[in-house]
């Protein structure tokens, strides 16, 4: 009998059915680090979602099979360590492919229509005082003939694509930034950044994207420009994102992740109160919808990895 232990229940506000087979399901709805040793010891099954899962940790749950990644991002799984060990690990995929998408429209629409700015005047009643029937107190934009940039062309980087190009913005889709070769389809990376209205990010957090947005590159970006992080925090330099909001070397921001989180330190980008930076805290993904397809696709990789037809692995 499988004996499944989800060691971050309260992460995913859905509901779970029962796998298709004989098991036994233990569920914590938090976990703090110096918990999980014990509670993943016995565990042949491991449901997971941001906890880091490494050697220190996994070298403990002897019987250990699968590890299922309630989520994409896999770099708090030791892939390697797993492959070693053969423990395999699968995540979930295109189930944000909707939400994403939406809510990186969301920040782009509040940031070019200057949303925040405006509630702001009104609640201040800037608009009672008006001379006019209107108040115009910040620039308004259209984003209907803009170049949106996308830099990360999986699954919700093409469900961008799709939905950028349906509200009349020209898309491009960035190449690696280090290729040697620009594929069909593809813009350099460079070229990508200088051409863009938008740059919205979408890939995954490795060695190769760590910081893939500095200084250098906001400098390749127009002063007009927007960036949008819905991806992961540290593929952004936080430092030089803020000197060019401060400094108009760039026009805005909108960011869904933050390098440490939850932020029980603090970040940099919350201290700052700028009116052209926009942070949410990793909701993107967390449509009512797109949190119950990620459910239902967890248990269904847990089946097929039992039923020897395992799907969605990364190891």
């Amino acid at each position: 009998m499988e004996r499944i232990v989800f060691i971050e229940r309260d992460t995913i506000q859905a509901g779970f059915r029962p796998p298709k087979f004989d098991h036994e399901w233990i569920e914590y709805g938090e976990t703090l680090t110096d918990q999980i040793i014990d509670r993943v010891r016995e565990a042949t099954i491991i449901i997971s979602n941001k906890l880091s899962l490494g050697e220190a940790e996994l070298s403990w749950a002897k019987d250990l099979k699968l590890i299922a990644i309630a989520a994409t991002g896999s770099d708090c799984v030791d892939l390697v360590y797993c492959r070693r060990r053969g423990i395999a690990v699968c995540n979930v995929r295109g189930y944000a492919t909707n939400s994403v998408p939406e809510h990186v429209l969301m920040l782009i629409l509040a940031l070019r229509r200057n949303l925040f700015a405006y509630r702001r005047d009104v609640q201040s009643g800037l608009w009672n005082q008006s001379k006019q029937f209107c108040l115009l107190t910040h620039e308004l934009h259209d984003i209907k003939g803009s170049t949106f940039g996308i830099v990360g062309y999986g699954s919700i980087g093409k469900a961008m694509a799709r939905l950028a190009e349906s509200v009349g913005m020209r898309v491009l889709i960035a190449e690696r930034r280090d290729a040697v070769e620009t594929r069909a389809g593809r813009t350099k990376f460079a070229d990508t950044l200088g051409l863009s209205d938008v740059i919205s990010l979408h890939c995954p957090l490795n060695d190769e994207t760590r910081d893939l947005i500095g200084a250098s590159e906001l400098k390749t970006m127009k002063r007009n420009a927007l960036l949008i992080n819905t991806a992961r925090g540290a593929l952004v330099d936080d430092a030089a994102l803020i000197e060019a909001l401060r400094n108009g070397r760039l026009a805005g921001a909108g960011i869904d992740v933050l390098r440490e989180e939850p932020p029980r330190q603090g970040s940099a980008l919350l201290d700052v109160d700028l009116p052209n930076l926009i942070v949410t805290p990793h909701v993107a993904w967390a449509s009512n919808e797109a949190v119950q397809a990620l459910a239902d696709q967890v248990i269904e990789n847990i089946e097929s990895f039992i039923e020897g037809s395992p799907r969605n692995l990364l190891t």
